[in-house]
């Protein structure tokens, strides 16, 4: 079974902060980003059995980045894509802070959704139905799962058996680790957005 999962988020990248990206194609590691996942790699212990990563590509190029220093391939998994964020993908922050449904739905994660898009609800039975699965696969030891802020926090959220609605409450870095690992109940949380400082 895996015993311990890495999750890590991809690096920095030029619309960071800026734009709301989601699922928008064409964005990639900038140089800041490169050097980042070239520390996180440093940071990871146990030597990793698996190397998984969400389809978008800055995650792709992160994971490639961890790949070559372990000398493993990459698995693509849907399961860790980013949140489909539906009409507000593309979106500066600047622009979003003047609707008001994107107030509603940092207000109240749990019980909305971006229009058109994916409700965090929904974000996080996917990504936790897929770390569940990699709990009980026999043949994987240490993970490292390559995703995004949302359903990183998603997931910490469901295994610190905390609402939706506090997920401002976890702090998820551009090549953060935050780990869980195996006991006799399940997954536990024993890292959250560790960073090598540049």
């Amino acid at each position: 079974m895996a015993r311990i999962i890495h999750l890590v988020r991809h690096g920095h990248h030029a619309l960071l902060g800026r734009t709301l990206c989601g699922r928008m194609n064409g964005v990639t590691l900038d140089d800041i980003g490169c050097e980042e996942m070239a520390r996180c790699a440093i940071m990871i212990s146990p030597w990793p059995a698996l190397i998984q990563s969400s389809p978008q590509r800055r995650c792709m190029q992160s994971a490639s980045i961890l790949a070559a220093h372990f000398g493993l391939p990459i698995e693509i998994v849907p399961a860790l894509d980013e949140l489909d964020y539906g009409e507000w993908s593309g979106r500066s922050f600047e622009e979003l802070r003047q609707d008001p449904q994107w107030s509603r739905w940092n207000g109240r994660r749990g019980a909305s959704r971006p229009p058109g898009g994916e409700s965090m609800r929904s974000l996080q039975n996917r990504v936790v139905g897929h770390l569940e699965q990699l709990r009980n696969d026999h043949s994987a030891g240490t993970v490292i799962a390559v995703s995004h802020a949302e359903p990183i926090r998603a997931a910490l959220l469901h295994y610190a058996r905390m609402r939706l609605d506090d997920f401002l409450s976890i702090e998820i870095d551009p090549s953060s680790i935050s780990t869980l690992s195996v006991d006799s109940r399940g997954f536990r949380i024993t890292g959250i957005n560790q960073r090598v400082p540049a």
